[in-house]
């Protein structure tokens, strides 16, 4: 029987529950409907980011930050010279950049807080603890800092209960948690197999070590002691020193009785510093070569110059073009050019990536962020280093962004 004028036939029915596809548009007019419905994004496109060819063939342009500042946390556990400008500088130098692709929901806002942190003299875990509260307490969606190994595992479990992104800069992987985010300016693990292997690579097979009894010295000298073994080198002496103003006498004497090919020191900055007063007092001249505390050469002049002929672990290299490019805008706007301002940067860019690939403006929402920032070059390191994060890594970079470097008139240079 043939169907009514105008009546649908059954095959032309749309099931239930399903819609009538839309009729095609011609080039252009979907975007020109999408307009006049106020901008809206396809659901598909809706975590894209800007400047993304959508599926309407639109192309996402950069968009002002209107939304609510970013505060980000900065826990800083020891004094800074010049009251942390530096570092501040950097970060906000890493998030401007990101800024100008649109892809930021607000803009970055920085709260400061200091501590006294361990091992320092008069410092403890408690002062760190606190300024980690008071952050926490001005409810920072992220937090940078601490800087030192004993102060990033002391705020490891805070990190965690609060379910706030810490992201930080010490050398400690024992730092690193679901929320405890690493940045290696130096590492405990890793430095001692690239001292032994800088060692062998020079002939110095018979070592004597001298390390403080900071949990920074203890941990590096047991790497140290298993990266001799895996390189052939005999240590031919391990003697340990006070931390902080160490007395050094005993222990450089223990390792000058062994004869040995090189001497090397673990810990904090005042070891190498007492080590090597205590060399030219005895008169005793043998290679020497360090962890990455001589990057407090740096800092004080002085101290460079006292470590003239020393080698050591540094996070720096003129080879990296990234590095050399910061340095020159560093120096241009009068801030000191160090591992600790470059680290800053790239920390920067890590975590403004973190918030333009966040899906929200949680803390949550940031710690899983961080964890779809893949293979971005950095500053540190060579110039192949990568950074980034993921499920269950939470070290940030890889590569070679350890270098071995050289204390030669006052100036750090390339070994």
């Amino acid at each position: 029987m043939a169907a009514r004028p105008g009546a649908l036939r059954l095959r032309d029915q749309p099931a239930r529950g399903v819609r009538r596809r839309r009729r095609a548009l011609p080039v252009g007019e979907a975007g020109r409907q999408r307009r006049r419905r106020g901008q809206r994004r396809h659901p598909a496109d809706r975590h894209l980011p800007l400047g993304t060819v959508t599926r309407s063939g639109r192309i996402w342009k950069a968009a002002p930050m209107d939304g609510p500042p970013l505060l980000v946390g900065v826990l800083h556990d020891y004094p800074q010279g010049d009251g942390g400008a530096a570092f501040e500088w950097a970060v906000r130098r890493a998030f401007t950049e990101v800024e100008r692709s649109g892809r930021l929901p607000g803009p970055l806002e920085l709260v400061h807080e200091t501590a006294l942190g361990l091992p320092l003299p008069g410092g403890s875990a408690r002062s760190v603890e606190d300024a980690f509260r008071r952050l926490d307490d001005a409810g920072v969606l992220a937090i940078l800092g601490p800087a030192i190994s004993d102060n990033a595992i002391v705020v490891r479990p805070m990190a965690d209960a609060a379910g706030v992104a810490t992201l930080n800069y010490s050398g400690a992987e024992e730092s690193r948690s679901a929320f405890g985010f690493h940045f290696q300016i130096g590492s405990l693990e890793d430095e001692p197999s690239f001292l032994a292997a800088h060692l062998a690579e020079r002939g110095l097979r018979r070592v004597a070590l001298v390390h403080d009894t900071s949990y920074i010295g203890r941990r590096m000298a047991d790497f140290f002691q298993d990266a001799c073994a895996a390189y052939g080198l005999a240590l031919v002496a391990r003697a340990s020193a006070p931390t902080n103003a160490p007395d050094v006498g005993d222990a450089v004497g223990v390792a000058r009785s062994t004869e040995p090919d090189a001497l090397v020191t673990l810990g904090l900055w005042d070891l190498p510093h007492a080590v090597t007063l205590e060399l030219d007092t005895i008169g005793w001249e043998v290679p020497t070569t360090a962890n990455s505390a001589l990057i407090y050469g740096h800092a004080d002049p002085q101290w460079a110059r006292d470590w003239e002929g020393w080698t050591y672990i540094d996070t720096v290299s003129e080879t990296n073009p990234r590095f050399v490019a910061l340095g020159d805008a560093a120096a241009a706007a009068g801030h000191h050019v160090g591992p600790g301002t470059i680290g800053g940067y790239d920390m920067g860019r890590l975590l403004a990536e973190g918030f333009a690939r966040a899906h929200g403006v949680t803390r949550d929402a940031i710690a899983g962020g961080l964890d779809l920032v893949k293979a971005i070059p950095s500053a540190t390191g060579r110039p192949d280093t990568l950074m980034g994060f993921g499920r269950h890594d939470r070290g940030a970079l890889k590569g070679q962004y350890l270098v071995i470097r050289q204390w030669r008139d006052g100036r750090s240079v390339a070994w």
